[in-house]
């Protein structure tokens, strides 16, 4: 499908019933033209997603930094052999030429290096989860405004295949409004065993499920969450430190939201989302999160679109499209910081629900509460 018809259907609402739902953009989508030169900050093991992605898409990275020169050596050798390679970070930022620097730094060392990439002009896409307390992130999302520069946040689950599909399904009216979404995902997250991610308490609703919440949150769109109630709990023969059952239910206006996580599951492995809306219903199921199988019922039948391309690298691609597209046609980006900051109140609400064992309402929890993370007090 051309890019002007991908236009055409991604701007249809549900009062042009002759779209095809087969039919919809739900791939990432590059600037027509706009290719500027992009610096990575922190050259971590996700940063592989990252660059595969954007080899793959021609982006232009001329800068690797990393504390660890060796790793982003390692880096340059793979991807982007003629990239500059530094341990300073503020060396990326000096250079004028680099207009977009992609931060993959944890999140407790990420704020200063966002502040003073935004002070130095830069355009930004963060690592998710963005930041650690509602307040930090607001006065970024005010300091890019302030500095006229965008601000996007990495939720590469938006672009995993089926989920960018249901928001393209949901935008073009297909299934009527809203009503309910159910997520059910059953795995083994196991394999964090003696790695950093072991010392992260809430590592499923905060790490994990964060892709979760900012899904829910994003096609919700100006419908806001009204209370959630989340509980987590120690999975029997367990192999790891973190709870591996993690559970939560929302509240919004006119639905409802429900998420399941088993991330203590050896064998037979499923993963399944159902949608429901006020004329229809999308239903996602597979294995695992790469390999999806689509059903949308309408009132016209049931379609099952052919889904292409795997959350990763696909979602990566996703990320950094829409950011460059958003700087190109001077808009915000649909994963832009501020409209982030909905889902980690979601996210932060439902870890101090699961802490306490009482329902909160987002937005009153203003910070990751003490102990989900390595660094939160």
């Amino acid at each position: 499908m051309s890019e002007a018809t991908q236009d055409q259907y991604s701007l249809q609402s549900s009062e042009s019933p002759q779209i095809n739902p087969l039919e919809l953009p739900y791939k990432p989508r590059d600037p027509q033209h706009y290719r500027p030169k992009i610096g990575l900050i922190a050259c971590g093991g996700i940063t592989i997603s990252h660059l595969n992605a954007y080899t793959q898409a021609g982006y232009n990275v001329v800068a690797l930094c990393d504390l660890i020169e060796e790793r982003a050596k390692e880096r340059q050798a793979k991807y982007y052999p003629d990239a500059f390679v530094t341990t300073d970070y503020r060396r990326v930022l000096e250079r004028e030429d680099i207009e977009v620097v992609d931060i993959a730094t944890h999140p407790h060392d990420r704020f200063p290096l966002i502040e003073d990439s935004l002070k130095a002009g830069k355009h930004v896409l963060s690592q998710k989860p963005f930041v650690l307390d509602l307040e930090v992130g607001e006065h970024l999302v005010a300091l890019a405004k302030a500095q006229n520069r965008k601000l996007a946040v990495n939720q590469n689950g938006r672009w995993a295949p089926h989920f960018s599909y249901i928001r393209e399904t949901l935008k073009a009216g297909l299934i009527g409004d809203l009503v309910s979404l159910h997520f059910g995902c059953h795995w083994d997250h196991s394999w964090v065993k003696g790695t950093q991610f072991e010392k992260i308490r809430d590592l499923i609703l905060y790490d994990f499920a964060i892709h979760w919440f900012d899904i829910i949150s994003h096609l919700l769109g100006d419908r806001t969450p009204t209370k959630v109630y989340a509980t987590r709990n120690l999975a029997l023969g367990q192999e790891i430190v973190p709870p591996l059952l993690a559970q939560a239910m929302i509240e919004f206006p006119g639905g409802q939201a429900s998420l399941v996580f088993d991330a203590a599951v050896k064998r037979g492995n499923l993963d399944r989302t159902y949608i429901a809306g006020t004329e229809g219903s999308i239903v996602s199921t597979g294995p695992d999160l790469g390999s999806q199988v689509m059903t949308i019922t309408t009132a016209s039948g049931q379609f099952t679109p052919h889904l292409e391309g795997h959350w990763f690298p696909t979602g990566f691609h996703g990320t950094m499209g829409e950011l460059l597209r958003s700087i190109e046609e001077d808009r915000e980006p649909i994963n832009s910081a501020e409209e982030n900051l909905k889902s980690l109140a979601l996210c932060f609400a439902a870890i101090a629900s699961a802490t306490d064992g009482e329902p909160k309402v987002p937005g009153l929890v203003r910070k990751l509460p003490s102990g989900s993370a390595p660094g939160v007090l």
